[in-house]
Order: C-alpha cells, then structure tokens, then sequence
C-alpha cells in the first residue's frame, strides 16, 4: 500500500490485543444460539414482506417462509406483533428506508471474492492487502481452512467484471497476492466466477423515527478497509437496543433523549471512520489519475464532492 514493498504491522504493539480471523457462519450462528438462549424466538430464513401500525402506536410485521415457533418449518405467512422494530437488513435499510429515512450513499465499493481450497503448504496466517490501479486485494486464511482472496474496485469500472478469467487474470498479474494465494503452482483454474458483495460507505440520514430504530450497516456500513464492520454493527446493535429498552421504560413521557443519544453515537462513529478513510487513501499516491483512486481523493474536506442519495429500491 503505497509502495510495491510489504509492510508489516504487528500486533504485540498494538495496546488492544492481538486481531481475529473470523469464521462469520460460524459467529453468526453462535449469535443466534445465545439469543436463542436468552428468550428471543429467532426465524430464520424468513423475509419480512409488509409492515403496518397498529392503533396503540406498536408493529404487525408478516413474516414469509424460514422457521416458526420451535423450529417448526412453515412456508406461509404468519403476522408478528411487537412495540418496537429495529431495523438490522443490512445496507438496504429495508424497514427504515419504508418509513421515511433516505441512504445516504458514498461510493460505489464492491467486492469480488472467492474460496480457495485448504492447502497444507500454506502456513501463514498473516492477512495481506495490495493495492493496484483500479482498487485494492485483501487474502487471508480462513479458520474453518482454505484461504479467502478478495478484490475491491468501483461497480462500474471495467475491473469489476466478475468472470472467472478477469479475475484470474487481474489476481496472477498481482506482485503478492498471486504468491500468497496459491504458492506452489498457478492460480486456482475453476471455471467457477467470483461472488459479488456490496462494500460501499453508506449512512441514513436519520437512524430512528416513530417506533423504529436503525442498527448495524441499516445505521451506518463503513468500507471493509477499515476493519471495522462486525464491531460497529456489534456496537450499534448494543446502544441501539438499550437506547430502545430506555424509551419503551419511558413511553409514558414520550422522550426520545435515549434515541438522540443513539443518533450522536452513530455519528461520531462515522465521523472517525471518514477521518481515517481519507488518511489511508491519501497514502497510496501511484495512481492517482484513475477514477478508482481520484474518487478516493475527491473525499477531502476541501472537496466539492458530495455524498449521492440513492433511492430505495436500489
């Protein structure tokens, strides 16, 4: 990053400990287990397909398909009745976006990633990130095994296709990635394409409104760069559910003190975030005539640029 060396960062010098490799299938499950464990029912593989309000001010949500009460499989549709919504769709914001908050998008981040197969020479455990032209590589090991290897550019940049042979291609042109990907022979041949995943920057304009709350990247969804995405969905989704168990205490004087407070935490996140943001970017100087970097550069306090607003259904 910046240079075509590698740079090391380790971290016995880091004050908060050592970083993970997280198996998330492996954490999300976990998650659900200990809500499971704490009372919630948990519905999984359900969509929520409308929403209403109830006279008392409280939700009718109709849930489709996934699993009902104790884990009974139902491919119908059944109502579910609560006080208050929080929404947690990711950075669709689906529910916040139907009662009136409007995404505010950064960029136009994308990731195109694959699995690649255990290999019992590969050892290393590092993370590594390389920069090129059009976007960024990201490789790490994952510890249920194998490696992941990961590319991030625009969506509309000819370097976002995601044929097998681009990336390919785009991977094996790569000074480090290609070694550290696949050591002992060429890049993995599968006809299979990548997998896309959205990666932008992205924030509502407004994380609550009346009798709903906005969590994890539905609140705010920061580029994979920073390394901050499970924490601050843990974060928000921590704050967003006291800030909720605080106003539903106090319903009777209809304060939303604890809301607003909610608000000012989001924001203050994504405020450190943008600072960092444009630190990490401005130090990858070699390319900056393309449009993937000088959007980056764009990003600055001086700057004209401007968040785009992207609609709903987007």
């Amino acid at each position: 990053w910046g240079s075509a060396d590698l740079h090391a960062v380790d971290f016995i010098n880091d004050p908060h400990g050592h970083g993970w490799h997280l198996d998330r299938r492996l954490f999300d499950r976990r998650l659900r287990d200990a809500s499971r464990a704490a009372g919630a029912e948990v519905a999984e593989g359900s969509a929520v397909r409308d929403t209403a309000r109830t006279p008392d001010g409280g939700w009718t949500l109709a849930l489709r398909g996934g699993t009902g009460p104790a884990g009974t499989r139902s491919g119908g549709e059944r109502a579910v009745r609560c006080r208050w919504v929080i929404d947690a769709t990711g950075r669709a914001a689906a529910i916040a976006v139907r009662c009136g908050a409007r995404r505010r998008v950064g960029d136009r981040l994308t990731a195109l990633y694959v699995p690649l197969e255990a290999d019992p020479l590969d050892t290393d455990r590092r993370s590594l990130v390389e920069s090129d032209e059009d976007g960024w590589w990201y490789t790490a090991p994952q510890p249920s095994g194998g490696r992941l290897v990961a590319y991030f550019t625009d969506a509309d940049l000819p370097a976002a296709s995601h044929t097998a042979r681009h990336f390919r291609r785009r991977m094996t042109a790569t000074r480090h990635v290609s070694r550290w990907a696949h050591r002992d022979g060429p890049p993995p041949t599968s006809p299979a394409a990548p997998r896309r995943a959205a990666a932008h920057t992205a924030h509502l304009d407004t994380v609550y409104g009346d009798g709903w709350t906005a969590a994890g990247d539905a609140a705010v969804a920061f580029d994979p760069l920073s390394s901050q995405g499970v924490l601050t969905a843990l974060y928000t989704g921590l704050s967003a559910g006291l800030a909720v168990d605080t106003r539903l205490g106090r319903a009777s004087s209809g304060t939303d003190s604890a809301l607003a407070a909610y608000a000012d935490k989001v924001a203050a996140a994504r405020s450190a975030y943008l600072r960092g943001h444009r630190v990490i970017h401005t130090q990858e100087s070699r390319w900056t005539d393309r449009p993937f970097w000088a959007r980056r550069l764009t990003d600055l306090p001086d700057s004209p640029y401007r968040p785009q607003e992207v609609p709903s259904t987007s």
